[in-house]
C-alpha cells in the first residue's frame, strides 16, 4: 500500500492521536493486518518517549554499566567504562533524536503520517495545528485512538522549577556526566538513573526520597537489595527526607536546551544542605490529556482516561474512541501499551468487519503485568505482590528462595546477591505473582508471566525442567521449598 508523508486527504478508517510505540502498533494493526487505512498525528518524534528519552537510551546507558560489572566479577577479566563512547553509542541507539527511519517504517507499512498537534473535535474528528500555523480537520470512519502518553511530574518545591532541573528526558540524553547529582525520587527512574550516573563516573550521587524505602510498589526485599547495592557503589541515600527549597541563581533556559548555570543548592526539611551540578526530578508521571480536546466529546480535560477491557474510553457515546499507553493509566509500561494497542487494533478490526462474536479483551494480559527494573542488580516482577494478593481476597501461600544458592548464579559471581518469591493462590494452586532480584534475572520474568497468564497448575510446573546451570533453576528450588513447607505443615 503506497503512502505519503502528510498526504493531502481528510479521511481514514483509523486516526491515531500521538505516535509513540503504542500508537505505532495500533496503526500497524489497522493497516497491515486488517486492510483498514490509518494515519498517525504526531507533533514531535515518531516513536515517542520510549524510543528517544526513556526505555532505549536508559537501557543503552545501563547496559555498559551492567556489562562492565559482570566482566569485573569474572576471574581473569577486567573492564573499564569510557563514558564518551557510551554516550556516543546511546546517540546511535536513539538515532540522534531523528525519526527519519521511524517515518520510513510507517510509510513502508502503509501508515500515513500527519505532522502537527492534534486535538479531538467532536465525534470521529481531529483538528491538527501544523507547524506553519495552519490547521486541518481529519475524520475517522471507524475509530480514533489516543496515545498522547505522559510527562514527568515536577513537584511544587520552592525554587525547583526556576533551577531548571533535569527530568528523565534530560538525564537520558545528557551530553556529559555531571560530577555531582541530586536525584529526587525513589522509584524506577530514580534508581536506574542513580545506577548509570554513578556507573559512568559521577563522583557524588545523592538520592532524596520522602518514603522509608526505595521501589515501594514492589516486594520489600527488592528495594532493600537495590538500596544496598546503590550504597555499595557509592550512592548516598537520604530516605524519609523532603526537599524544602532549591536555589540556582545563574540557571538559564534558552528554549533549545538547558545551559549549565552554576551550582545548585538544595535545602532539605531538616535544614541540611546539598550542593550539586544538576538536580534530577524522578517523582512520577502525569498524563498528557489536558489539551487534546476532550471537552469536545463530553470529557473533562486532565487526568488518566478511564478505559474498559476493549480499551474504549468510558463516558463517550458509541464505541469509536480508544485510549492506550500511559494516557489511560492502566500500566505505565511500553510493552503493556503496545499490548493494549494490539487489543484495540483487533477490536477495531472486528467491529469494522461486523462479523459479530466475542471481542478481544485486554483483561488477561494485565493479569501478567511483567516489569523489569534495570538496576544492578535487576528487579523483575509479574502479577501481584503478596500485599496486593491478600487485599484482593486471595488465600495466599508464599515461597521464597535465595538466588545466590544456585549453581548458575555462583558461576556468574561468587558474591551473587538476590532473592526470588512466588505468590500462590492456595485454592487454585497456581502462581499469581512473582518477584526476582539479582544480576541477570530479567529473562526469568517471561516464564513467570507465562505461568500466571496461563494459570499453569503447580503440578504441571513441576515438570517444566530448568536448564542447568542457569538462574532459571530457581523455579525448581522454589517448588522444592514449597513441597517441603507443605510437608512440614501437614505433620504439625
Amino acid at each position: 500500500m503506497a503512502a505519503r508523508l502528510d498526504p493531502d486527504r481528510s479521511e481514514w478508517d483509523v486516526i491515531v492521536l500521538g505516535g509513540a510505540a503504542a500508537g505505532e502498533n495500533a496503526a500497524q494493526y489497522a493497516s497491515q493486518f486488517s486492510g483498514l487505512s490509518s494515519v498517525i498525528v504526531e507533533s514531535h518524534l515518531l516513536g515517542g518517549e520510549c524510543s528517544y528519552w526513556a526505555c532505549m537510551p536508559s537501557k543503552a546507558l545501563l547496559r555498559s554499566v551492567e556489562a562492565a560489572d559482570a566482566a569485573n566479577h569474572a576471574p581473569g577479566v577486567s573492564a573499564r567504562i569510557d563514558p564518551a563512547e557510551v554516550l556516543e553509542r546511546r546517540d546511535r541507539v536513539i538515532n540522534g533524536l531523528d525519526d527519519t527511519s521511524q517515518v520510513k517504517w510507517a510509510l513502508d507499512t502503509g501508515i500515513d503520517v500527519v505532522r502537527g498537534y492534534g486535538r479531538l473535535r467532536g465525534e470521529r474528528a481531529v483538528t491538527v495545528s501544523r507547524p506553519d500555523g495552519s490547521t486541518r480537520v481529519l475524520r475517522a470512519r471507524h475509530a480514533v485512538v489516543i496515545d498522547t502518553g505522559s510527562a514527568a511530574a515536577v513537584p511544587d518545591v520552592p525554587g525547583l522549577r526556576a533551577a531548571t532541573p533535569w527530568t528523565s528526558r534530560d538525564v537520558t540524553t545528557m551530553r556529559e556526566v555531571p560530577r555531582r547529582v541530586v536525584i529526587l525520587g525513589g522509584g524506577v527512574v530514580a534508581c536506574e538513573a542513580a545506577t548509570w550516573l554513578r556507573g559512568l563516573g559521577a563522583e557524588e550521587v545523592t538520592v532524596v526520597h520522602r518514603g522509608p524505602r526505595l521501589l515501594s510498589q514492589y516486594e520489600s526485599f527488592a528495594g532493600e537489595i537495590v538500596a544496598q547495592a546503590l550504597q555499595d557503589s557509592g550512592v548516598k541515600l537520604l530516605l524519609g527526607r523532603v526537599m524544602a527549597d532549591v536555589k540556582r541563581p545563574l540557571a538559564a533556559d534558552t528554549g533549545e536546551g538547558r545551559i549549565h548555570g552554576g551550582e545548585v543548592v538544595v535545602t532539605l526539611d531538616d535544614g541540611s544542605l546539598l550542593s550539586a551540578d544538576e538536580v534530577v526530578v524522578a517523582a512520577g508521571r502525569v498524563p498528557n490529556s489536558d489539551d487534546i480536546g476532550l471537552e469536545s466529546v463530553g470529557l473533562t480535560a486532565g487526568g488518566y482516561l478511564d478505559v474498559d477491557d476493549h480499551q474504549n474510553v468510558r463516558g463517550v457515546e458509541g464505541d469509536w474512541l480508544y485510549a492506550i499507553g500511559d494516557v489511560c493509566g492502566r500500566a505505565l509500561l511500553t510493552h503493556m501499551g503496545k499490548y493494549q494497542a494490539r487489543v484495540a487494533g483487533d477490536v477495531i478490526t472486528a467491529r469494522a468487519a461486523g462479523t459479530g462474536g466475542e471481542l478481544p479483551s485486554a483483561a488477561q494480559g494485565h493479569v501478567g503485568l511483567p516489569q523489569v527494573v534495570f538496576t544492578n542488580p535487576e528487579v523483575g516482577t509479574a502479577g501481584l505482590t503478596e500485599q496486593q494478593a491478600r487485599e484482593s481476597g486471595i488465600d495466599v501461600e508464599i515461597v521464597e528462595h535465595d538466588m545466590a544458592a544456585l549453581a548458575g548464579t555462583y558461576l556468574m559471581r561468587t558474591d551473587y546477591r538476590g532473592r526470588a518469591k512466588l505468590v500462590i493462590d492456595r485454592g487454585r494452586d497456581v502462581v499469581v505473582g512473582a518477584t526476582f532480584v539479582g544480576p541477570g534475572i530479567s529473562d526469568l520474568v517471561h516464564s513467570a508471566t507465562t505461568a500466571i497468564v496461563g494459570r499453569i497448575p503447580l503440578s504441571t510446573l513441576w515438570h517444566v525442567v530448568p536448564s542447568y546451570p542457569t538462574p532459571s533453576e530457581v523455579w525448581l528450588r522454589l517448588l522444592e521449598t514449597l513441597r517441603s513447607q507443605r510437608h512440614e505443615a501437614s505433620h504439625t
